[in-house]
């Protein structure tokens, strides 16, 4: 009766697994051990007995070595485990045995006679981005991340992506979303990371709306993470692109934990020379700026240990960040706004009797993460494990700039929440079943420091200094070109996932079930009446007696300004250059109800003794993607325009045929299995870029002020093909090197195509992305290193913009001066719009680690070098790109990220010397240099705005043919015309980011 029941749950939950077709959106964060078992002579030992045991908890597989000697267990969560080996007539054979996140460990166990005590030829070396071990089973493309790293290694902002960035194919990305400047993001095959997956314990972690990660963890509470760059199994979707798989730490039979405290103050850090340099000078005559006022601490606490020794376990963390960073006006823009704050006296701008103009802005930032999380030990075949986290931060005065004003920031405030319930059971020693229970929200609010209905924009805020908003003064728009963001964002998502894993015989297959419902995916824009006013001369133009910088002017220059009452109407006088836009009221929100859904199954079958053939196949499709608040693309007030611009009057549907293959193989020559030779293909679909879109969204949920969009009825899901081979070889136990070449080809992306009517959202875009990566790690008693180079290509087809699969990319209108097919016709293949992604990284080398000195002093270093990333400057109305007339030639028409800012250089360095005060506790007290050199970064965040260039002088036909700053002489360079605005990390403004100059931080970790 006891097998019958057996066999009956082992069916009901086959069949479960083959019926329900259910989205794997976050993939297992376990790892697998795979071993051979034979004698002194090499002859395989069969049905030999293999029991692991977790170490400090009662968590216990066993398994029996088959015919040829060989045994696989799957499904391991990360840690150290303790592994024994017993045969009739041999010695029992023990060792510890290390298992990493998402990797399978290969182990050779050598029996001898039953006279002599043996051990695994193994060892439990501390998991490390430097110290990783060869997988001979697996054609994934990963590097894994150990706790060993988070706490060693210097963190600027003390984010898991600071590490991740060692992985070879990845690139360090700004911040892509002003409502979630800090959680970061990891590029992986030229795109900014958005269309990556992420999970955590198993988890989803991807925000449905822009990409990326959605809930942030402290480092302290991470265990480890494989970063899979390409090529991930077929339990991997919503990808085209990578993966980061995140396992959380958990409690052990010994109580033990951390405590630490970092502090960062502005006399520690230089000067960020492009908000804030130490002199601003005008006409020969220069003044000291002061420096920006600035501290930061991060408070840092886990615990874990036994409620009940050997049954249930605890660990918990917590993280409090407490910055005030700032804003330090420069005397330049402290007269310009004193300049208008006299305007302001004079009753020039209506409803505002006087502007207070301060000497600083703080922008405190305040950041909790906590995390729990309990396992229960339930029996030695059911272990089950509960996480609940929570990470909530508030930012005021976000977005101000040097030469904006308080009015035009924003209050920030992100609350994220999470919980997960799993339970592994082991129904026998070949099946075993994992389920996952997941919900997660997330709520952001983004309130504006004024709501005045309307905002005023000078010349001195529309340069460099200013990048995500050129208001001087009033509301924040909020809708510049590159800043479309929503300022209210909810999303609701749960999830329910089973995994069904059986090894048998040279077979280790996976089945596997999901289904992730999102009942609210919903936010708004801002809607309200807006008045925009753009002046041509700055504020001290229009007093009297007018400025220095005036052009000549002896008097002042009407001032116009109109309440948003009277829609800038009478318009201002063209004579004086003064322009006006209004937006009427609207609603702004939009909202959706997804569910998404897949099957897929794998093996991974030991073809002989060397080599290893992994495949799979997955389907999975999304329901209700085109639709807002239950109503179809019928209910939006343009649908009838579709057939004036030459499209089906249709809707789109969700696209049921996202069948994805998947094939490698991994061949380990010779015996002492220290290469490997791999090999893979792969299709990955995603449709997670909903972004784009919104508009449309908008535009059903009945918002007359919504821009006209419209959805391609022909739409596709996006998906890439990756394409990789590679060697990997371990010279002996201290050095390893591998060499991999990548392949990924993106069909189907997205893009906007802007009619006159009515903008239409399609997906008929192409790209690709070639990488060769070498990888050299070295661990002696002196030091552990890892050293990567990347030498890639990314492109794609765009218009100002090209990034891969994780942005809509637009489209030109050819320009008609110029002998091109379809001049003045939108194109959605022209002339120069095949180019660079935005993360096309050429070159990248990484050198990290830890190298120990005499004294018992630690030295732990991260440098990153690479070469300029692309960038594009657009028109003035941002429409398309510039043309161009070097040294009074022709006019040329530029292509796709045609220029080329600067190259990428940062060095960071953590000194420490810890301290032993007895076999349990220690005391590491250090010192941290981020950019060592004071590098200025500015990677791809230039002036991309042709008015943002100082002195830009335009032809006849619009192109820009001079220089005048302060004297005039004709364009000879692109060089002429790139100027650095930001830093890589610091997209939307000071505050969102640290250690962007050079930087040192004091700390001290306390451990037992």
């Amino acid at each position: 009766m006891l097998r019958r029941a057996m066999i009956a749950r082992v069916l009901t939950a086959a069949v479960a697994a083959m019926l329900l077709a259910i989205l794997a959106q976050a993939q297992n964060p376990r790892g697998s051990l795979r071993g051979t078992v034979q004698d002194a002579t090499g002859a395989r030992v069969a049905s030999a007995k293999i029991v692991v045991q977790a170490v400090d908890s009662s968590q216990r597989r066993e398994v029996s070595s088959e015919d040829r000697g060989e045994f696989r267990l799957d499904d391991l969560l990360p840690g150290v485990y303790s592994i024994t080996v017993s045969a009739a007539g041999f010695a029992p054979a023990q060792a510890n045995v290390l298992v990493a996140v998402a990797t399978v460990r290969d182990v050779t166990v050598t029996m001898k006679p039953s006279a002599v005590q043996q051990t695994v030829n193994v060892q439990a070396e501390t998991s490390s981005i430097t110290a990783e071990t060869i997988d001979l089973a697996s054609a994934v493309h990963q590097g894994v991340v150990g706790s060993h790293d988070l706490e060693a290694l210097p963190l600027p902002a003390r984010s898991f992506a600071n590490i991740a960035y060692l992985v070879p194919g990845t690139e360090p990305v700004e911040p892509s979303d002003p409502t979630k400047a800090r959680i970061t993001a990891v590029s992986t095959g030229g795109s900014s990371g958005l269309n990556n997956e992420l999970s955590v314990d198993g988890a989803d972690n991807s925000d449905d709306w822009i990409g990326g990660f959605l809930q942030n963890f402290s480092p302290d509470g991470i265990q480890e993470f494989a970063v899979r760059t390409s090529n991930e199994d077929a339990d991997t979707g919503g990808t085209t692109a990578g993966s980061v798989v995140i396992t959380t730490k958990r409690g052990t039979n010994d109580w033990h934990g951390d405590g630490a405290f970092y502090e960062r103050g502005a006399a520690l850090n230089a000067r960020f020379p492009i908000e804030n340099p130490a002199q601003t000078c005008t006409d020969g005559t220069c003044v000291n700026n002061p420096k920006q006022p600035f501290s930061r601490q991060n408070y840092v606490g886990t615990i874990g240990g036994p409620l009940a020794r050997n049954k249930v376990w605890v660990f918990t963390s917590f993280e409090n960040v407490h910055e005030d960073a700032s804003i330090a006006y420069s005397p330049a823009s402290i007269a310009q706004f004193d300049a208008l704050a006299q305007l302001a006296d004079e009753g020039l701008i209506t409803g505002i009797p006087s502007i207070n103009v301060p000497a600083t802005v703080p922008i405190p930032f305040r950041d909790y993460l906590g995390s729990m999380r309990f396992d229960w030990s339930q029996s030695s075949t059911s272990q089950w494990f509960l996480r609940t986290s929570e990470d909530s931060y508030l930012t005021h005065n976000a977005l101000v700039q040097q030469a904006t004003l308080p009015s035009t920031g924003l209050t920030t405030h992100n609350n994220y929440w999470n919980a997960v319930i799993s339970n592994t059971y082991t129904f026998s020693p070949t099946w075993l079943g994992t389920v996952v229970l997941d919900a997660s929200l997330l709520h952001l609010t983004q309130t504006r420091n004024s709501d005045l209905g309307f905002a005023l924009q000078f010349p001195f805020s529309v340069t460099a200094l200013t990048v995500s908003g050129f208001e001087t003064f009033g509301d924040n728009q909020f809708a510049t070109p590159i800043t479309l963001f929503p300022d209210l964002r909810n999303q609701d998502k749960y999830q329910i996932r089973y995994d069904l894993s059986h090894v048998t015989g040279d077979h280790a297959l996976k089945f596997g079930i999901n289904f992730i419902h999102e009942p609210v995916l919903s936010g708004a824009f801002a809607a309200t009446a807006e008045q925009f006013t753009t002046y041509p001369s700055n504020p001290d133009c229009y007093i009297n007696p007018p400025g220095a910088d005036c052009g000549g002017v002896t008097s002042p220059l009407p001032f116009y300004y109109t309440p948003p009452a009277n829609q800038c109407n009478p318009a201002p006088d063209p004579a004086s250059g003064i322009s006006c836009t209004f937006t009427p009221a609207g609603d702004g929100s939009f909202s959706q109800n997804l569910q998404r859904l897949a099957l897929y199954a794998e093996d991974s079958w030991r073809a002989t003794h060397h080599l290893t053939i992994n495949y799979g196949l997955r389907w999975q499709t999304t329901f209700g993607l085109f639709n807002a608040s239950g109503l179809s693309q019928t209910a939006n007030p343009s649908f009838s325009l579709l057939p004036s611009l030459g499209y089906p009057l249709a809707v789109p549907h969700d696209d049921r045929k996202q069948i994805a293959p998947r094939l490698g193989m991994a061949y380990s020559p010779g015996t002492d299995g220290k290469t490997v030779l791999r090999a893979g293909f792969g299709m990955f679909y995603d449709d997670l870029a909903q972004n784009g879109w919104a508009t449309a969204f908008e535009a059903v949920d009945s918002n007359p002020a919504a821009p006209p969009s419209l959805i391609d009825p022909n739409y596709k899901t996006p998906y890439a093909i990756h394409i990789t081979g590679g060697v990997q070889h371990a010279f002996n136990q201290h050095w390893l090197m591998s060499a991999d070449y990548t392949h990924e080809q993106g069909n189907h992306g997205y893009r906007a195509f802007p009619y006159s009517s009515a903008t239409v959202f399609a997906s008929d875009n192409r790209s690709s992305y070639n990488a060769l990566m070498l990888h050299l790690q070295g661990n002696t008693r002196r030091f552990n290193l890892t050293a990567n180079y990347a030498f890639s290509k990314a492109q794609t087809w765009g218009c100002v913009l090209g990034e891969l699969f994780d942005y809509v990319d637009g489209v030109c209108t050819v320009p008609s001066g110029f002998n091109y097919p379809n001049a003045g016709q939108l194109d959605a293949f022209g002339p120069g719009d095949y180019g660079p992604s935005g993360e096309d990284v050429r070159h990248r080398f990484v050198l990290a680690g830890t190298v120990h000195i005499p004294g018992g002093f630690e030295l732990s270093i991260v440098n990153q070098f690479e070469s300029a990333r692309p960038i594009t400057i657009t028109t003035t109305d941002n429409s398309g790109r510039i043309s161009i007339s070097l040294n009074n030639g022709p006019d040329m028409y530029t292509s796709l990220d045609e220029f080329r800012g600067r190259p990428y250089m940062q060095s960071d360095l953590r000194v420490t010397r810890p301290i032993n005060i007895n076999e349990r506790w220690r005391v590491d007290p250090f010192i941290e240099f981020f950019n060592l050199f004071n590098r200025n970064n500015p990677g791809a965040n230039f002036a991309v705005n042709i008015a943002q260039v100082p002195g830009a002088q335009f032809d006849a036909n619009g192109a820009v043919n001079a220089i005048c700053n302060p004297n005039c002489a004709p364009l000879t360079s692109l060089k002429q015309l790139e100027i650095p605005e930001g830093a890589l990390g610091d997209f939307f403004g000071p505050g969102t980011t640290v250690g962007i100059p050079f930087a040192a931080q004091l700390g001290v970790r306390v451990t037992f």
